[in-house]
Formats: C-alpha cells, sequence, structure tokens
C-alpha cells in the first residue's frame, strides 16, 4: 500500500491533553501516564466488564456495530487488492473509565484508537456531545466518528502512526504537532474513503449523509475548539486540524476514493 511508509512520533505534550478533553480521536498512547506505551495505573491490565448499554444507547450501539463492519468490508477489500490482509479492529463500548493497552482512559477524552490491542474505545456518551455540544447531529456524524478511528487503524498497519511518533521525539512541539495535523488529516481522509466505498459500492450513503459527516468534521477543528474554549487560535498548537482543513481532505477521501489521494505528508497545502 502506498501510504504510510513516509518516514515520521512522539509525545505532543498538553496541548494534546486539552484538545483530547475537548472530545476527539487521539492515540492515547501519545499522553498516558507520560506517553509512548501501556501505563503503569494498577489494574491496567484487569479484565473489563462487558459494556452494558442502557435503553436509549442501544440503537447507537447497533449503529456503531454496523458501521464498524462496513468499514470492515472496505478495508478487506483494499488490502486485498494490494496483496495484503487486513486485520480488523475489536469495538470496546465504555463508560466512565476503561483500561486499554495505552493505559487507564477516561470517557473526557472521547473515543480513541489504541494500537497496542488494535481496539476502538467508545464511550456512546460522546455522542450526545457531538450534537449537544458541537452542533453535529445524525447518524453518519455519528458513523464519521467510528470511520476516523478506523483510519487510524489502518494507519497502524501501514506503520504511518509508529513512524510519526519516532519522528516527533526530535522536533520542536511546534513541528511535533505539525506532523500530528497530517496524521488526523490523513485519518480523516481515509474516512472519506469509506464513504466513497459505502456510497458506490453499496449504495449506503446520499448527499445528507456526508452533509452530517462534513458538519462533524467541522465542528471539531482545532480553531473552533481553542475559541469553544475561550482561548485565542494558535495554529502553531493545532494537532488535528482546522475545521476547514478537515473538511477538505474528509472530501477529498470521498471524492477521489483512492488511496494515494490521502497523502497528506506529501501535501504542499493542507
Amino acid at each position: 500500500m502506498p501510504l504510510g511508509r513516509k518516514g515520521l512520533g512522539g509525545g505532543l505534550g498538553t496541548v494534546i491533553l486539552v484538545l483530547a478533553a475537548l472530545y476527539f480521536g487521539v492515540d492515547p498512547s501519545l499522553f498516558l501516564a507520560g506517553g509512548g506505551g501501556p501505563s503503569n495505573v494498577p489494574n491496567a491490565n484487569t479484565p473489563q466488564q462487558p459494556y452494558r448499554a442502557s435503553p436509549r444507547e442501544e440503537a447507537l450501539a447497533d449503529l456503531v456495530s454496523v458501521v464498524l463492519a462496513d468499514t470492515e468490508d472496505t478495508w478487506n477489500a483494499l488490502f486485498q487488492q494490494s496483496g495484503g490482509q487486513y486485520r480488523e479492529p475489536k469495538l470496546v463500548l465504555f463508560t466512565d473509565v476503561v483500561n486499554s493497552a495505552c493505559g487507564r482512559a477516561q470517557s473526557a477524552m472521547g473515543p480513541f484508537y489504541c494500537p497496542g490491542d488494535d481496539k476502538i474505545y467508545i464511550d456512546l456518551s460522546f455522542y450526545e456531545d457531538l450534537k449537544s455540544r458541537f452542533g453535529a447531529p445524525g447518524d453518519f456524524a455519528q458513523a464519521y466518528v467510528v470511520a476516523h478511528e478506523v483510519g487510524h487503524h489502518v494507519q497502524h498497519m501501514l506503520g504511518t502512526s509508529d513512524q510519526v511518533h519516532q519522528r516527533q521525539r526530535s522536533l520542536p512541539k511546534a513541528q511535533a504537532n505539525a506532523l500530528s495535523v497530517r496524521l488526523e488529516l490523513q485519518a480523516d481522509c481515509l474516512a472519506g474513503l469509506w464513504a466513497h466505498h459505502a456510497e458506490r459500492s453499496r449504495n449506503l450513503l446520499d448527499q445528507g449523509d456526508i452533509k452530517e459527516a462534513l458538519t462533524a468534521a467541522a465542528a471539531i477543528g482545532d480553531d473552533r475548539l481553542q475559541r469553544q474554549s475561550g482561548g485565542r487560535v494558535a495554529p502553531d498548537s493545532f494537532t488535528h486540524g482546522s475545521s476547514e482543513q478537515r473538511v477538505r481532505w474528509f472530501r477529498v477521501g470521498y471524492e477521489q476514493g483512492q488511496f494515494n489521494a490521502c497523502d497528506t505528508f506529501a501535501a504542499q497545502v493542507l
């Protein structure tokens, strides 16, 4: 697969932690227990009790599972076309606190992907925040969140995220942040690539769905989150990209449907 073989990683410090607290899929190994691997939190490897959704969450849980299964159809096919084999991630639904191979995470961190165990962790209460706090309602806005985290799993399989984190360790914060932005925008593009194939191969989507995804992408841009938190917009501190960038790269993946189109690391303009 052509993407993900760029030389690129490391801790991004408190900027990521603040944005993670504002909810959106950051690789928790970057900041849990100092970053860089499993935490030493007591009982971090204790088996989790199965998550039991409340009646009002059942529909959300079903949606998440259906979306994850559909991403598997897309990525299995794309990996096979390139002569590879896709390793399907696992889904973990939790409430309040969860232990992962990346350490202990709280629901305030929002959805995240842990490369240490190939699992996507989602607290379903995040979707209420997506609707009420970020103004991004709708089933496909929720599907976009899952597809973005799956994008991080694809990056992990290709070695992209490991290379990013390795390179970040030797860079000043602003440059490390810039690499993080490119990694996150690529995950947005890969989410759009999945939407492309879901629409064209399985007729699952309509333009209303795409609008919901674009609204969600715009809602969680770093510039908008910084304004919401009452701070000034500081591009050097961005770790996920601006609203305009997140929308643009999701659209690139959706409109072109090609892996090469999602090479954010080679892009001159994000």
